[in-house]
């Protein structure tokens, strides 16, 4: 296990930030999978875990983290009003579009039409969005007040966990 950190901590942010990304996406799938629709190891679906992975190491990732560095260049500092106007932004900006193309890119990766994949975005975005608002705003508050940049996005998937197991479940009802 040491041998892993020590490799993480060699790798440039933004890579270690994708893998952490597609790690903790993966395992918001498993737990989907295995604790939430109660799968069984037989009936699990490695391919849709694999598919959540790669989505977390090349958009989730990437696109999350991007996000962070520029909330940071244009609302610079730490003080809680600081923090609070970067959660509006995140919340009110970012999180919708984010979330929508989450669902589309979710929904392409699992062989749907592009009118299939319209319909499930129109069934499932104002439910996901909602729940986000339930959840993430608080969470958001307190990554921007008290965690550095560079851990941002590590700090947000472990917790991201749960909200993982949700998107993945959610995604992927058929």
């Amino acid at each position: 296990m040491a041998g892993l950190w020590r490799g993480c901590r060699r790798l440039r942010p933004g890579a270690a930030q994708a893998l952490t990304a597609g790690t903790l996406m993966a395992a918001g799938d498993v737990i989907a999978q295995q604790l939430v629709e109660r799968r069984g190891l037989r009936g699990h679906q490695g391919t849709r875990t694999l598919r959540m992975a790669a989505i977390g190491c090349c958009f989730v990732g990437p696109v999350v983290g991007s996000w962070y560095r520029i909330l940071d260049h244009f609302i610079p500092g730490t003080t809680k009003v600081v923090a609070v106007k970067k959660m509006v932004m995140d919340q009110g900006a970012f999180a919708p579009c984010f979330l929508g193309c989450f669902l589309a890119i979710t929904g392409a990766m699992n062989g749907l039409s592009a009118e299939e994949n319209w319909s499930k975005i129109q069934q499932d975005y104002m439910d996901a969005l909602l729940t986000n608002y339930c959840i993430w705003p608080p969470v958001q508050v307190a990554n921007f007040y008290f965690v550095p940049l560079k851990h941002r996005l590590a700090v947000v998937q472990c917790v991201a966990i749960i909200w993982n197991c949700y998107l993945s479940w959610k995604a992927n009802q058929m």
